[in-house]
């Protein structure tokens, strides 16, 4: 079946687009794989832990944290559950916002993500940077900053 493009793309538009969804895929798998060996620990549990460790005060209100995370309110509000049941974060109420909640890295999630980051940053090292040239990153940067428009300039 061949695709009907009237939409103006090319075969080779088409072509780089898969290419960067195949390579996100791929090193987010390998990224997995190896915390989840190395620590017991999943990429998105590692992220929140990571968020919030970036945080002032190590705190975040969850619909922020959503948002830095790319999961949606209800997502985040299942992995908050399990990190919380491990005794990696806490909420806490908001004081401005009855409704509104924290979620706040722990001690012990902070050890844990102390243990996980060299794994992640090894990881980061071997499937993504070690592949690519020196001069490659920046431009790399400058390119994924045009499409990231929450990306600082």
């Amino acid at each position: 079946m061949t695709l009907l493009r009237d939409d103006g793309l090319t075969a080779e538009e088409l072509a780089v687009w898969r290419m960067l969804q195949r390579a996100q895929v791929r090193i987010t798998r390998h990224l997995e794989a190896e915390l989840l060996v190395a620590h017991d620990l999943p990429l998105a549990s590692y992220e929140v832990l990571m968020q919030l460790a970036e945080a002032p005060e190590r705190r975040l209100r969850m619909n922020d944290l959503a948002d830095r995370v790319l999961l949606s309110r209800s997502g985040l509000t299942r992995l908050i559950d399990r990190l919380q049941r491990d005794g990696l974060v806490s909420r806490e109420a908001c004081a401005d916002d009855a409704r509104g909640l924290f979620a706040v890295l722990t001690e012990r999630g902070a050890a844990r993500l102390a243990e996980a980051t060299p794994t992640y940053l090894r990881g980061i090292r071997a499937h993504f940077l070690d592949p690519l040239g020196a001069g490659e990153i920046s431009r790399i940067r400058s390119m994924v900053a045009k499409l990231d428009v929450t990306a600082a300039p």
